[in-house]
Order: structure tokens, then C-alpha cells, then sequence
């Protein structure tokens, strides 16, 4: 158990920014998870205009480190793969 004030503080933070850090990755996955629907029903339009709309949230979750920036472009990239293929 920490002791001194600056080790209580640190707890205090840490407790904190873990649930805002858990807010954002619920964003990100929920907006994953609109583009992936959007996908699914089969219209590329609705796909095209979920993943522009979700795109600020996931670049905030790679800006605030709440995920790797690789890991990030990576989704998007497929999943813009995948939107793409839809036409074919």
C-alpha cells in the first residue's frame, strides 16, 4: 500500500486516466464495429460515408496513446481494402 502523498496522488491518477482511457477504446470499437455493420448490410455508400465519420475518433485514440498508430492504420486499411472490394 503506498504511503506518501505523492505515491497516493499517483493511484489517484492512474485510476482516472484508466477510465478515460477505457471511454476512448469503447469509442474506437464502437466505431469499428458501425463501419464492420455497414459492411455487412452491403451498401458501399454507407460504408464509405461510416468510416469517414469514424475516422476522428479512431486518429484521437492513436493521438492520446490509447492504441499503437500502426495497429490503427492497419484496421483502417483493411477495412477501406474491404469497403473497396465491395464494388467489385
Amino acid at each position: 500500500m503506498a504511503h506518501s502523498l505523492q505515491a497516493k496522488k499517483r493511484i489517484r491518477q492512474t485510476e482516472r486516466r484508466t477510465e478515460v482511457n477505457r471511454r476512448r477504446r469503447g469509442d474506437i470499437r464502437a466505431s469499428i464495429r458501425s463501419i464492420e455493420e455497414a459492411i455487412a448490410s452491403g451498401d458501399q455508400d454507407a460504408a464509405n460515408k461510416a468510416l469517414r465519420a469514424a475516422q476522428p475518433t479512431l486518429m484521437a485514440g492513436v493521438n492520446k496513446r490509447v492504441i499503437e498508430k500502426n495497429t490503427m492504420s492497419r484496421k483502417l486499411s483493411r477495412l477501406s481494402k474491404r469497403i473497396k472490394g465491395m464494388a467489385a
